[in-house]
This record gives C-alpha cells, sequence and structure tokens, in this order.
C-alpha cells in the first residue's frame, strides 16, 4: 500500500498513459531482476524482454499524443484564428467577418460601435434589419459575388452610410476553400453634404445672376420698344440697367475671389505685412459711402506697424467687406469704430484682433451662427436693396482660413454689432 501510494505521488504529474507507462516498465524491471538473482534467466536475455516490454509500452503512448495534437489541429477553424481577428480589428472602417451561413466570426470595435447587436456566432441579419443590408447580404451568400447598398442610417443622427460586401476565400478544416462575407461600412455623410452644398451654391448662384440678367433684358426691350422715343424713361431706366450691371459684376468677382482663396486655402501667406496702412487705405476709399450714409468712421489705431503674415490684396477685400458692412447695415447708429489690440487666443497664443463696430440695429441671435454661409442673408429685400451678393462674410471667413486666423461675431438687438478678425501674431524676428 506504501509503494502504490508513493509511485503514485511520484508519477502523478506525468500524463496518464505515460504513467501507466513507467509503472509497467518498474514493474517488470523488478521481477526481471528477481529472475536473474535467482538464475533463472541471464542477464542478456532479461535485458532483451525488458526491452520488448518497454517498446511494447511507450510506442502506443507516443502515437496517441501525435494522433491527439493532428486532432487538436484539425478541430481549430483557420477563420477563427487570431491572426484574421487581427486583421479585422485593425480595420480603420466598421468591419465584419461572417461565414456562408451569415453569422458573424469576427467584428471590429468600430463595428460593434455602429450595430451594438451585433453578437460573435449569430446571425448579423437579426442585428441589422435595413431591407437593403439584408437585400444585399442574400444576394451575396446566394452568388457569392460582391454586392454594394447605400441606406440612410437615422441612429444617433442621420447618416448616410454604404455597405460593401466582398467575397474572401478561406481554407477549411479538411483542406478545401470555402467563401465568407467581409462587410465593410462606409460613411458617406460628408460626401453627401458637400454635393448638397454643391448643388445649393450653384442654384443660389444662378438665382441671383438671373434677377439682375432678367432685369436688364426687360428694360432693353422696353427702349427698343414703347420707350424709344421717351427722353425721361430712358434716363430712368439706364440708370436702374446700370446698378443691376454693378450688381452683377459685383456678384461675378465676389464669386472668382471666393474661388480662387477656396484653390490656395491650403497654402499660408508667408510675406510680412503692416495691417496699420491696409486698414487706413480701406478707411480713406470708402469715404464717400458713410458721407453718403452719413456714417462717422472712428479709426482707433496704434502708430507703430503691426505686422502680419498675410496677402496683401486679400487683406484689403477683408477690410473692405467689414467696414462697408458696417457702414450699409449699421448706417442708423451714426458712427463706425475700427479697432486693433493685442490678445491672447484660446490656446494662450497671442494674436492680432481688427475689431469694425457699429451702433445701428443689431442681429438677432439665431442668424449668427449662419452668417458666414455663401448667400445667407437676414433679411433678403435689404440686402439686395443695398447692393449686396451675401457672398461679403464668406469671402471673409475664407481668407481669414487661409490666414490661419478666426472670426468672431457678436451682436446684441438695437445695439449694433462688433465683427473682430483675429490674425495670428509674427514674431518679431521673423517680422524684421
Amino acid at each position: 500500500m506504501a509503494l502504490h501510494e508513493s509511485s503514485s505521488s511520484f508519477f502523478s504529474p506525468w500524463p496518464d498513459r505515460l504513467r501507466h507507462s513507467a509503472i509497467v516498465l518498474l514493474a517488470a524491471g523488478l521481477a526481471l531482476s528477481v529472475l536473474v538473482a535467482l538464475d533463472e534467466l541471464s542477464l542478456i536475455r532479461a535485458f532483451a524482454v525488458f526491452l520488448c516490454i518497454a517498446a511494447a509500452a511507450l510506442v502506443p503512448w507516443r502515437l496517441h499524443d501525435v494522433a491527439t495534437s493532428r486532432e487538436d489541429t484539425r478541430s481549430v477553424n483557420p477563420v477563427e484564428t487570431g491572426a484574421v481577428a487581427a486583421v479585422v480589428a485593425g480595420m480603420p472602417d466598421p468591419a465584419v467577418l461572417l461565414d456562408r451561413a451569415g453569422r458573424v466570426i469576427h467584428l471590429n470595435a468600430a463595428a460593434a460601435q455602429l450595430a451594438p447587436a451585433l453578437r460573435k456566432n449569430e446571425l448579423a441579419q437579426f442585428a441589422l434589419r435595413s431591407p437593403e443590408i439584408i437585400t444585399a447580404l442574400r444576394e451575396a451568400i446566394a452568388t457569392t459575388e460582391p454586392r454594394r447598398a447605400s441606406y440612410l442610417d437615422h441612429v444617433p443622427v442621420d447618416r448616410w452610410m454604404e455597405l460593401v460586401i466582398t467575397p474572401v476565400p478561406v481554407p477549411t478544416l479538411f483542406g478545401g476553400t470555402d467563401k465568407c462575407m467581409l462587410m465593410t461600412f462606409h460613411d458617406l455623410t460628408p460626401l453627401r453634404r458637400v454635393e448638397e452644398m454643391r448643388a445649393d451654391f450653384v442654384a443660389n448662384a444662378s438665382h441671383e445672376l438671373r434677377t439682375p440678367l432678367a432685369a436688364l433684358s426687360g428694360f432693353i426691350d422696353t427702349l427698343q420698344g414703347p420707350a424709344r422715343d421717351d427722353p425721361r424713361a430712358r434716363e430712368r431706366f439706364l440708370g436702374i440697367m446700370h446698378t443691376q450691371a454693378t450688381r452683377m459684376a459685383r456678384l461675378i468677382d465676389d464669386l472668382l475671389s471666393l474661388s480662387r482663396v477656396e484653390l490656395s486655402a491650403h497654402v499660408r501667406p508667408d510675406t510680412c505685412v503692416d495691417l496699420i496702412p491696409i486698414i487706413r487705405q480701406v478707411a480713406d476709399g470708402l469715404e464717400a459711402l458713410a458721407h453718403e450714409r452719413q456714417v462717422v468712421i472712428e479709426i482707433q489705431l496704434p502708430e507703430m506697424p503691426v505686422m502680419i503674415a498675410g496677402d496683401r490684396e486679400e487683406l484689403l477685400r477683408l477690410f473692405e467687406n467689414l467696414i462697408e458692412n458696417a457702414l450699409k447695415y449699421g448706417a442708423s447708429g451714426g458712427r463706425v469704430i475700427v479697432s486693433l489690440k493685442e490678445a491672447a487666443s484660446g490656446e494662450g497664443a497671442p494674436e492680432i484682433r481688427v475689431m469694425v463696430r457699429d451702433f445701428g440695429p443689431g442681429i438677432a441671435p439665431e442668424h449668427l451662427p449662419r452668417l458666414t454661409e455663401r448667400f445667407y442673408r437676414v433679411d433678403v429685400g435689404d440686402s439686395r436693396a443695398q447692393g449686396g451678393t451675401g457672398l461679403g462674410l464668406s469671402l471673409v471667413k475664407h481668407i481669414l482660413n487661409r490666414h490661419r486666423g478666426r472670426l468672431l461675431i457678436e451682436s446684441v438687438p438695437k445695439n449694433g454689432a462688433t465683427f473682430t478678425a483675429c490674425f495670428p501674431q509674427v514674431k518679431v524676428a521673423a517680422a524684421a
């Protein structure tokens, strides 16, 4: 009993079949030793018998171990390995790998966030309930051919998505090949929004150009017909035609300027310019308009140069739009203040701020976020009467973006508005 317990404790860490074989060999060795000691068996024959017993005990264990390892290797699906899971997890877009039945094998974190109902080893059709997805998935499984589908996802916000299903050949357990389905999702919302903005821009531009063209065409027909011999009507109509032609030319000029700024938006100006003479030149050029609107332009600028990295022509256009808007829409306040100061941005970087303040009726808060949109107007009739194109502040915003600046708009109804152009400050060494 003690021998059995000691042998069991000695062989317990070994595998079962190897432990049994070792016990058999130990018992055979003891028995053969007794026979040799009693001269019942020679030493050579005893050794030969022990080798035969050892071979009979150890070879089946080794064969069983090899067979077991082969079965373990075959039992692992090649598609379910860690390498495949790592590839799916590393894809930047939402990705899901399905078997031929439509069950989820692997999915990455982006796919889990897009469709939280997706679960491994469950059918993807239960989690993705969009009819476009289900139809494309069924067709891909049935034909083993790629499929695409676009759909509108309403949760958590409206997003246009594109689904691409690609059959992927993979090895099977028995040495053949099968096809899994790799589903990838692409967010088309930014492209859709750009396309909508382009369509709106073309429609608005066409409308803005069509109005003065229609007026010009109508007055030309009138002058060629009933008003041919009417000097008073001719003078009046020619004045209106001149106004409409000027408006159309300004609109085209703004469109071309906006296009040029957008083309070079990625190139930051590297020429150092002084803001002070630029602002004074714009203010002097608008004195006639200020006198016409009975508005006083107050300039509060330092005597020392204020240098920034900028494009002189674009900066002239920027301040012209800001000051002209203040003169036109804030004329009831009687004055416009143009000032400059140094400040710090939200990140603590030094910047130059040029503020144009009027004391007119102000702007309602709901209009402030959209003022820099193309063709957006607070009052369409008043804007057209003032000769505005609806592109001025959009042009200002794009020029500031190219100069790596920003536009701040503050307004209180019945208390005027302040438009602030912020520019990064140039280091003294760079300016010199």
